[in-house]
């Protein structure tokens, strides 16, 4: 549900009214206009709201209390909506519009029906009819209080004031997430800061209050298919994200966070940035990984200028072509009568450092019946067998042993009366070994983010928080006696 537009109009007896706030969110306005199409009826300016809220609402012009195209009784009343009619006695009309009146003030806001407009749909199926009033009735309880009658005038006009503040904590962008607060009680988020009569962003639904805090997580994420076959070339590829959470004063607050490279480092590529990002150097965005690297790419440092937003975000992302996966691996399988046999040999590449949050491989067995005995040994860590009975969980721990080297060798036994998991692609001898790893503190591009390199141009000094590590995903070793599947598009071994 959204809202077109809203207004708030002031009427004392006797006299016109005035307009003394309005909001109109054109995104929500193009969607009313696609919905629409030819019967779109677009809102009227802001000068001309007031006589015609007025009059629908039979608040002027004392000395005609009967008026035809309002009062006529061939014409269905539905209070609280009411139609707004634009374009004279046989001009179109905008409906339905809401209003709530409360002594001399009167609240009003134009909902999106996403309903063709003829016939017109039942009031009590439309979700937006309620969330609508919903959102005057907290504005109401916000501008005017629990009492009947209006506060007073400079502590109104110092409510209405604050009214852009509130709009885009509980309407951002037009679509009502919260209940305005009460009695003029403004929240610490949009309480007016040192930016003093700085204009605030719509997609800014705030601004921070407490301890400054900056958050620079990176990670990279390693993908590889490994098949242990001349015929079949070894791939891999990474990728690497970038996460932010600043939480600093001030309505737009400058932030610039800078990654690096080491000197014999490859160029970072395919980079993308979030729309917050102020500037950036053209370069930065040329290298590609489907072009030839002739050399002359851009190796850094990579300075990224930004006005963040309150929620975390990402502020980039990357490839990079790295010469080695960080684990090589072997993977066997034979098979004997209701027996398989299994080789398998993990290695850890020299240049990552040994020291893993969690490392584990994987051997599920598909299209067999469940595992009924184990006869496997391995030279480090734990072998686990899962509780379904299709799957073998190799624990490998938080490091290598100093050779870096670990192996699995055994006999595993299918005499299970159950039959196990299916799957189109594993059949015969096609099975893989898939691992999990969370290495801290590491990239394999050699990236990685300075906490004295990320700059913050804000009145309070803020704490910096930086992080890497590399993460698995999609890591395969594929049985060399097998049939293994071939991927595209990741780099060559």
């Amino acid at each position: 549900m959204s809202i077109r537009a809203l207004w708030v109009v002031s009427h004392d007896k006797g006299e016109s009214g005035k307009l003394r706030f309005s909001r109109r969110y054109p995104t929500v306005e193009f969607r009313a206009k696609s919905l629409a199409g030819a019967q779109y009826v677009a809102v009227p300016e802001d000068r001309l709201i007031p006589q015609l809220l007025l009059t629908e609402l039979g608040l002027i012009d004392p000395e005609k209390p009967y008026v035809a195209v309002r009062d006529d009784c061939a014409r269905q009343q539905r209070c609280p909506a009411v139609e707004l009619r634009v374009g004279g006695p046989s001009g179109r009309t905008l409906w339905p519009l809401l209003t709530i009146h409360q002594g001399g003030l009167i609240l009003a806001c134009l909902p999106l029906v996403e309903a063709p407009p003829d016939p017109r749909p039942p009031l009590p199926s439309l979700a937006s009819v309620s969330q609508g009033l919903a959102l005057l009735s907290g504005l109401q309880g916000f501008l005017c209080g629990t009492g009947s009658k209006l506060p007073e005038p400079d502590v109104l006009a110092s409510r209405l004031a604050a009214l852009p503040s509130v709009l885009l904590q509980v309407c951002p962008l037009g679509t009502p997430l919260d209940v305005p607060p009460q009695a003029g009680a403004l929240p610490a988020t949009v309480a007016p800061g040192p930016g003093g009569a700085q204009k605030q962003p719509a997609w800014k639904a705030g601004v921070h209050r407490g301890r400054a805090v900056v958050s620079v997580a990176l990670t990279e994420m390693v993908r590889s298919m490994q098949y242990g076959n001349r015929n079949k070339q070894d791939m891999w590829d990474v990728h690497g994200m970038v996460m932010c959470k600043c939480e600093v004063e001030g309505v737009l607050p400058n932030v610039t966070v800078t990654l690096t490279l080491p000197p014999n480092g490859s160029p970072l590529q395919d980079i993308l940035v979030h729309p917050c990002v102020t500037s950036l150097d053209s370069s930065i965005l040329t290298a590609s990984s489907v072009d030839e690297n002739d050399g002359s790419a851009f190796s850094g440092p990579y300075k990224f200028p930004f006005s963040p937003p309150l929620e975390p975000f990402r502020l980039c992302s990357y490839t990079s072509q790295v010469p080695v996966p960080p684990i090589l691996g072997s993977y066997q399988l034979k098979a004997e009568e209701n027996l398989l046999k299994l080789n398998v040999v993990l290695k850890l590449h020299e240049s990552v450092r040994n020291s893993f949050e969690y490392c584990e491989a994987q051997l599920p067995f598909f299209n067999r019946h469940q595992i009924g005995s184990v006869d496997v040994k391995v030279s480090s860590g734990q072998l686990e067998v899962s509780k379904e009975k299709n799957l073998l969980v190799w624990v490998l721990g938080q490091k290598f042993p100093k050779s870096r080297e670990v192996t699995l060798e055994g006999s595993v036994n299918f005499s299970g009366h159950l039959f196990g998991p299916t799957d189109p692609l594993c059949t015969d001898l096609t099975a893989y070994v898939k691992l999990f790893f969370r290495i801290p503190d590491l990239t394999l591009s050699g990236c990685c983010v300075d906490q004295h390199s990320v700059q913050v141009y804000s009145s309070a000094k803020p704490r910096i928080v930086t992080t890497r590590e590399l993460v698995s995903s999609e890591y395969y070793i594929w049985n060399s006696t097998g049939d293994a599947p071939v991927s595209s598009g990741l780099m060559i071994l």
